[in-house]
């Protein structure tokens, strides 16, 4: 099976998560800490926590949160989640292939061919008199900050991988907040990095549903 094929595949699996501008995505409600996510994130499966590169001074210590599905070979996470240490969770990020689905007002945003994606935000504005806005992958996207529309290479198609976010600590708006993981997607996973401090008690890094 190409992965074009299981991302097809996949999406008639996918459960459904709702977002809410500023508020949440699924179960996951921004401000949250490391131990409430991974909690939270039990409605999928197991989550791994690793720590983020500081990107600038201005950034509180930021930890990366990845869902894997229970059940499932091992292979990339369904969402994964940031967080800082000041703001709490500011972003989620739905895998292209293996994510839940999420709808921005019926339009479906997770691992869309993003020219179809394109063309219904588009139709999507001039149906209802409202503007949208163009990605840095020179894509349009449905018109609200909190969603950052990311390219996931599937196979040989780019499908939608959206990051839900508030701004964190330290950031004036949701894409000055983007993680530098985020640069690059598509199963290339950043170098290990040692957190910059352990947020749970025990000093262990892996936390199992």
């Amino acid at each position: 099976m190409t992965r074009e094929n299981e991302a097809g595949s996949e999406a008639a699996e996918r459960d459904e998560w709702f977002y809410a501008a500023a508020v949440g995505v699924g179960p996951l409600r921004f401000g949250m800490t490391v131990a409430e996510v991974v909690e939270a994130a039990e409605v999928i499966g197991t989550a791994e926590v690793s720590g983020c590169r500081r990107e600038a001074a201005v950034f509180s210590p930021t930890w990366k949160v990845e869902v894997h599905r229970r059940g499932t070979a091992p292979s990339a996470p369904a969402v994964t989640a940031y967080v800082s240490r000041d703001a709490g969770l500011f972003g989620v990020a739905c895998d292209a292939v293996r994510g839940p689905q999420v709808a921005y007002d019926g339009l479906r945003l997770v691992g869309r061919d993003l020219a179809e994606l394109e063309s219904d935000a588009i139709a999507y504005a001039e149906a209802n008199d409202v503007q949208f806005r163009v990605m840095p992958e020179g894509y349009a996207a449905p018109d609200d900050p909190g969603i950052v529309m990311r390219a996931q290479p599937v196979g040989e198609a780019l499908r939608s991988r959206p990051l839900f976010m508030v701004p964190r600590d330290g950031a004036w708006t949701e894409w000055d907040s983007l993680p530098s993981e985020e640069y690059h997607v598509g199963g290339r996973r950043s170098k290990s990095r040692t957190p910059p401090d352990d947020p749970r008690p025990d000093g262990c890094l892996q936390c199992r549903a």
